[in-house]
């Protein structure tokens, strides 16, 4: 872990910061810090910028509520920018976007990403403009009985799967369960953030309850 007094700050004693969502790992925003915000942000635990245009300190969410609890700050190799990892109480961008980072300049043809959040996105969209021939648009149509026998369906034939210790087979099955759950979650009015903040809370409690049980085992 480096020093403060290792970061390289610009002649104007700003460095940039990335921030990011420690869950999905999406940019949210690029902000600057001088040395007081960045001190004010590791010792509140919340991001603190120095704003250019308006040459004065700003706590991120001060005003909209919108705070960035602060999971990890991370300097790059020549310590002259930062990443900010953050657990965001809301969309990171005054426009009231989830991110600040949203309008495509570039597009490949070829080649595109993959993220659980986008798909979900298009499950969303899929419910509300249903598409003839779509099967996801079939399984909203049915309704909540018929996506729950197929999570059902999928869940078995995860067991059997990996019951063979048939790794591929596994993997094919898996997939087909998480689109099924997250079809269901859509319907149930699941977001993947109640999802990611039940596991996170998780992952607290039992770093707690081990941190407890190593005490309690010198004792």
């Amino acid at each position: 872990m480096i020093n403060i007094d290792e970061l390289k700050f610009d002649d104007n004693g700003l460095i940039p910061a990335v921030v990011t969502d420690a869950y999905t790992k999406k940019v949210l925003t690029l902000a600057y810090m001088n040395r007081e915000s960045l001190e004010i942000s590791i010792k509140e635990g919340k991001t603190c910028f120095f704003s250019r245009s308006r040459q004065k300190l700003w706590r991120k969410g001060e005003t909209s509520g919108n705070f960035q609890h602060i999971v990890s700050i991370t300097a790059d190799c020549d310590n002259d920018a930062l990443t900010v990892e953050v657990v965001k109480d809301g969309p990171a961008c005054h426009t009231g976007a989830d991110s600040c980072f949203f309008n495509t300049v570039y597009q490949s043809g070829q080649l595109s990403s993959f993220s659980v959040d986008g798909l979900y996105s298009l499950l969303e969209n899929r419910r509300e403009n249903p598409s003839e021939g779509s099967y996801t648009s079939y399984l909203f149509e049915k309704g909540l009985d018929k996506i729950l026998k197929k999570v059902g369906e999928e869940c078995t034939e995860v067991i059997i799967a990996g019951k063979a210790q048939d790794k591929a087979e596994t993997v094919y099955e898996i997939a087909d369960l998480a689109y099924h759950v997250l079809v269901l979650m859509v319907q149930a009015g699941i977001s993947v953030e109640d999802v990611r903040r039940e596991l996170a809370g998780r992952h607290v409690i039992n770093k707690k309850v081990k941190q407890e049980k190593m005490a309690s085992d010198k004792m």
